[in-house]
């Protein structure tokens, strides 16, 4: 997959609340760290599914949009920056949370994801 489809393919796994969708994007051992939030990682595949699908499940919330704010290329040519801010309906609110995702990408799958989300918007999230 090209850095543009894996990009698309995260936010629609965002978007549908698939970690089956999501966890299709990693290389078998990808890693998916959170460095704020306190959040494990997630070392491998299978680990993103089962970790997306407990984080998901455990909080009502429909996500709205995702949308892609800015994409980066960087000097390595695995590494891209994604800016994105994630609109999350929670009952009758609207809470937009803004993040980060540091993406490395090596033969078309997500090796390493370094997600960095606004942890007070999440919170938020998390209580409604």
């Amino acid at each position: 997959m090209s850095i543009e489809e894996i990009v698309s393919g995260y936010h629609a796994a965002m978007v549908h609340k698939s970690p089956d969708e999501l966890a299709e994007l990693y290389a078998e051992d990808g890693l998916h760290e959170f460095p704020f939030g306190g959040l494990p990682a997630y070392q491998g595949k299978e680990e993103v599914r089962a970790g997306y699908r407990k984080m998901w499940g455990a909080t009502p919330f429909e996500v709205e949009e995702v949308r892609r704010l800015a994409l980066h290329r960087t000097e390595d040519p695995e590494v891209v920056v994604v800016e994105q801010d994630t609109i999350v309906a929670v009952g009758d609110r609207r809470i937009t949370v803004p993040s980060l995702a540091v993406l490395r990408i090596r033969d078309g799958r997500i090796i390493h994801n370094r997600d960095y989300m606004d942890t007070s918007a999440v919170a938020e999230v998390r209580a409604g």
